[in-house]
């Protein structure tokens, strides 16, 4: 049983650990390189340059200006001080809510604190039912929990009025905090810029219609039901190869400005490079000459698989882009079923297009379904089993298990410190190794 000497050297370790990572983080975040790691923002704003461009080979990766580092912990009082406006429009409506999840967390939890060890600590430790009952094992901190008090007494009355105030001010608080944020995000919505993605639903498992096609197919569709606030549509297309072959001409590009801008330092030398595997084997040839023809072989492929494409039936995807005129319609047709067949007409805000995974577009609803299925099956099994390795690590992560597998150690082990950190920081050590 863990003593109060055992959670304190937990603690303290934990506590340390954190001041480390902290203070790494803190270090990290003041080397230039990192600079775009930790300001992106900045960077896409066009409000911070980057200090490797500047400077001496050293400078531009280790920040030799010594007064940093005493004040590298002055971002934080600065974060907490901000007002939250300026916090949205400096790094975004999640950065103002990830601050007030941790100031929630001190709403909650500090009251609570107060309550338990002026009220239910004094209760439990003057119960003396532990120590009258000499068949027993027990440790201070046994002492502080609600097993010290006598079966049938009146002090239990303390905990179930205590219960009933944790639980009251635990809704107060919540319900105050989600009226706040709520209240934030529509008005970050209201005054954010108009996206096309605020006006646009992403319909999935088109039912096929033997006399029109897709798109007449989905324009019909959303014209009779919503034809209110229906502005226009957009059927996707199976473009995976077509993608795959852009994707490989932006790569032969890169090489080609790298080799352009190369021979541009240097005219009186033409770099080569060799056509094999990875540019390390096969012949020899010009870099310029070479990834600019293949460039323009795969423009040829890139019109040729674009034309098949718009002229294949069987290209067009039973799922559409349907736009709407306001941003309501668009709410009411992603949230609403469209047919009483639930598996038709799958309606889901559409993402924005630097989300969208094109391909995962081209699998069939049925498809879909039993992947996810698999997933639920997966995760169940995965969690269900998960508890056998938890359990004989955690039996191997206390004195007993210790001296039975290392029987040699068994006096050191016996010693206060030793134990202390055996049994106050060891299985919390175990449990996020196995998880890892």
């Amino acid at each position: 049983m863990a003593s109060l000497t055992d959670i304190g050297m937990s603690a303290a370790l934990n506590i340390l650990s954190a001041l480390i990572f902290l203070m790494v983080f803190a270090v990290l975040r003041l080397q230039p390189y990192n600079d775009r790691v930790y300001f992106p923002k900045w960077y896409l704003k066009g409000i911070r340059s980057s200090p490797t461009h500047s400077g001496n080979f050293i400078k531009k990766f280790v920040n030799l200006d010594c007064r940093t580092y005493l004040r590298f912990l002055n971002w934080m009082p600065a974060a907490l001080r901000m007002p939250e406006p300026e916090l949205i429009d400096h790094a975004g409506l999640d950065s103002a809510v990830y601050i007030r999840i941790y100031l929630l967390g001190l709403k909650i939890f500090a009251p609570i604190s107060v309550l338990a060890f002026g009220v239910l600590v004094p209760v439990n430790w003057t119960g003396g039912t532990l120590e009258n009952n000499k068949d027993l094992t027990f440790s201070d901190i046994d002492k502080l929990s609600i097993s010290n008090i006598q079966p049938g007494s009146e002090r239990f009355w303390v905990h179930l009025a205590m219960a009933y105030v944790f639980t009251f001010w635990i809704f107060c608080v919540l319900y105050t905090e989600y009226k706040k944020i709520a209240s934030m995000r529509l008005h970050f919505l209201a005054s954010a810029n108009r996206r096309p993605d605020q006006f646009t639903v992403l319909v999935r498992n088109v039912p096929p219609d033997p006399d029109e096609s897709v798109s007449e197919h989905v324009g019909h569709f959303f014209s009779v039901n919503h034809h209110d606030h229906y502005l226009t549509h957009q059927v996707v297309y199976n473009a995976n190869k077509l993608a795959k072959l852009v994707q490989k001409r932006k790569g032969l590009e890169n090489w080609f400005i790298y080799y352009e801008n190369k021979y541009n330092r240097n005219p009186n030398s033409r770099p080569t490079t060799k056509t094999g595997l990875f540019g390390l084997l096969g012949k020899n040839v010009d870099a310029i000459d070479y990834y600019k023809t293949a460039i323009e072989q795969l423009l040829k492929e890139e019109a040729s698989e674009r034309e098949r494409i718009i002229s294949d039936p069987k290209a067009i995807m039973p799922a559409a882009f349907v736009s709407f005129k306001t941003r309501w319609g668009a709410a009411v047709c992603a949230q609403t079923q469209q047919s009483s067949n639930p598996t038709l007409w799958l309606t889901d805000w559409a993402p924005e297009p630097r989300d969208v995974y094109w391909p995962n577009l081209a699998i069939p609803f049925v498809e879909l379904t039993i992947r996810r299925l698999i997933m639920a099956v997966a995760l169940f099994f995965l969690t269900f089993f998960f508890m056998i390795p938890i359990a004989f690590v955690q039996s191997l992560a206390n004195i007993e298990g210790f001296e039975k597998v290392f029987p040699l150690l068994k006096s050191l082990i016996e010693t206060n410190l030793i134990r202390s950190f055996i049994q106050g920081f060891l299985p919390g050590i175990a449990l996020k190794e196995i998880c890892f």
